[in-house]
């Protein structure tokens, strides 16, 4: 168009060289001589001004306002560009409008809009962005269409992404279409021209997405089939961290991405990669494995060094003292690293001399520095185990010297069964109190109802088991045996004050005085009114069976009344018996002294009783008939 232009505009000044060449080599009368175009110093009659006029006005374009045509740049500075659309005046437009397009140069075409041919001060106004905008979705769908490489200007960033000025249209760039690795900052690309591809239009909401990184892919796709199409195990090349995440490390190989696992960053154990690399750090990486489609790489990084096991001292053996620090924590066990890359484990077992195992937490914490022996060194398997027990004398070595039988400590309860209580009285020095040894007066059914775990209790040495590497241990031994006083003082049938405090099918446990128990079942917790005794109830009691072997003593109210009932009856009986006895003796003595004469005076006696019944008879038998006949 610009060069059609030009053409037209050089044969018109052509054509009216031309017809004013003649014009000038005519011969003027006198009479037709223009006195009035001399005065004013003009050569040129009124005629011929105005066919050079009409000439002119041939060689310019004719505009319209509010139309949209091309210009050509033609002078430009930092604030303005001069435009020229072939009208009889150049129009300005502010550079601004153009800096979307910092390779604007003298000579480039342009689409201008005509908003006035003369503004108050004379000069045709042209805008560049009004020209944009009402082109603008003509160029974004046709660009959409033919897949066409288009040119940006970044304004500013937004949620997700930028703000990018396409034609005059403000179109969305998200941050994952920046690039093809990760961008960490945006703000870098604000201000700056660069390429796009329409990717999606949403004409409804007016909404336009451009991509950059759809035009490196496809450079990208071919560099990586080629990359790939190279790549072998144990091969060496040289790459750029991606990205970092717990677990591993992404390295771009140049187009390709390979994944350093974690534990392949480094010989020595590490809680995350940053420890080792860094974010667009470059570093050489072997390839490990990857996949059929060479799609996942695996790559280390430590085995670009020796492994720290070949260059451990040779010199180290079992038995020597090493120094590390505690990487990995398990309930088995502690890892030290003793040099970066060779780790030994403690396991809890060998972290104390005590046979009550526990959890490796309770010695040990990651990062603690430690001393160990070494007990175990497999340098082909790369194994070693360690010791720290061993630094300390055992125990058990001199534990007759030190704990003899009878003698006294306190120890901590370390745990409870059924049966007892297991003791620490120092570390690897564990003992068992008996349930039974606990105390002399009070049935306890189980440890809990005693003591309590990590209370400090006092104990004596009861029996020393060296073999099992374990004491027996005794608490009530500490306190003389009360049974030997109790035996004197609840003798049988001896009577007690005493309180009901458990009560069961099988009968009631009664505490009585000095702190003794003892045991009365159902049968002998009868009242002597008929009810039965009940729990907090005080009553008295009596013993009906005390038995200082196994601690015993039974005990009974309902025998109290019943013994003394019996006892009333029997001294009746006794008594009865002892004057029946008496008249049988004095008859035997009468009968033994009685002669004939007490006979017949017996005899007479006897006679003389029944005359006397007589009157007596025959007075009853005169008030029987009286009342027949009433």
């Amino acid at each position: 168009m610009e060069k059609e232009n030009q053409k037209t505009q050089e044969i018109e000044s052509e054509e009216a060289f031309e017809l004013a060449a003649p014009q000038q080599q005519q011969v003027v009368k006198p009479e037709d001589f223009d006195w009035d175009a001399y005065e004013n110093d003009s050569v040129v009659s009124s005629t011929e001004r105005g066919q050079l006029e009409e000439m002119y006005s041939k060689t310019l374009s004719s505009i319209t306002e509010n139309e949209v045509v091309d210009g050509t740049i033609v002078a430009m500075n930092k604030r303005e560009a001069l435009v020229n659309i072939g009208y009889k005046s150049e129009g300005v437009i502010n550079m601004n409008e153009f800096r979307y397009n910092p390779d604007l140069k003298v000579g480039d075409t342009v689409e201008v809009y005509v908003e006035s041919q003369e503004d108050r001060n004379g000069q045709l106004s042209l805008s560049h962005k009004k020209a944009r905008a009402l082109r603008s979705w003509d160029r974004v769908n046709q660009a959409l269409e033919q897949d066409e490489i288009i040119k940006g200007y970044i304004k500013c960033r937004t949620k997700g992404g930028m703000i990018v000025d396409v034609f005059g249209i403000e179109a969305f760039l998200p941050g994952s279409q920046i690039d093809v690795k990760p961008i960490r900052d945006y703000d870098v690309f604000v201000g700056k021209t660069m390429e796009f591809k329409v990717v999606k239009i949403n004409h409804e909401f007016k909404n336009v997405v451009v991509s950059h990184k759809a035009l490196i892919e496809a450079e990208l796709e071919q560099q990586k089939k080629d990359i790939i199409s190279k790549l072998e195990k144990g091969q060496v090349l040289e790459g750029t961290v991606k990205n970092i995440t717990s677990y591993g490390v992404f390295i771009d190989l140049g187009g390709v991405d390979g994944l350093i696992h974690i534990t392949d960053l480094s010989w020595g154990r590490i809680q995350h990669p940053e420890e080792i690399v860094q974010l667009d750090q470059k570093l050489n990486v072997v390839i490990l494995d990857f996949d059929d489609d060479k799609k996942r790489i695996a790559l280390g990084l430590k085995q670009l060094t020796p492994h720290p096991w070949d260059a451990l001292d040779p010199n180290l053996k079992v038995g020597d003292k090493v120094k590390g620090k505690v990487v990995v924590m398990a309930d088995y066990g502690a890892f030290v690293e003793i040099a970066p890359g060779v780790e030994g484990l403690i396991h809890v077992s060998e972290m104390s001399w005590s046979q009550h195992l526990r959890s490796a937490n309770e010695f040990l914490n990651v990062g603690d520095e430690v001393e160990a022996v070494i007990l175990t060194l497999d340098r082909e398997e790369r194994k070693m185990s360690l010791g720290m027990k061993q630094l300390k004398p055992d125990p058990w070595e001199k534990i007759a010297d030190q704990y003899a039988v009878g003698t006294k400590h306190t120890a901590k309860v370390r745990n409870f069964t059924t049966f007892g209580v297991f003791v620490e009285i120092e570390e690897g020095v564990d003992g068992l109190i008996h349930i039974s040894d606990l105390s002399w007066t009070k049935k306890i059914k189980h440890p809990a109802e005693f003591t309590t775990i990590g209370a400090d209790i006092d104990v004596v040495v009861l029996e020393i088991d060296k073999e099992n590497r374990r004491l027996r241990l005794g608490h009530k031994q500490l306190e003389e045996n009360p049974w030997d006083v109790f035996e004197t003082l609840f003798t049988v049938d001896s009577i007690h004050e005493g309180t009901i405090i458990e009560l069961t099918e099988k009968g009631a446990v009664v505490a009585l005085p000095y702190g003794v128990e003892g045991f009365a079942t159902p049968k002998h917790l009868v009242k002597e009114d008929g009810t039965q005794a009940k729990l907090d109830e005080k009553l008295d009691f009596k013993v009906i069976e005390f038995n200082k072997e196994g601690r015993k003593i039974i005990v009974s109210h309902s025998r109290i009344f019943e013994d003394a009932k019996r006892g009333e009856e029997k001294a009746k009986k006794d008594t009865a018996a002892k004057a029946t006895k008496k008249a049988t003796k004095k008859i035997a003595d009468s009968i033994e002294k009685t002669t004939l004469g007490d006979i017949a005076e017996l005899a007479a006696l006897k006679d003389e009783m029944a005359q006397a019944e007589k009157p007596k008879a025959t007075k009853k038998a005169k008030k029987d008939d009286a009342a027949e006949e009433k």
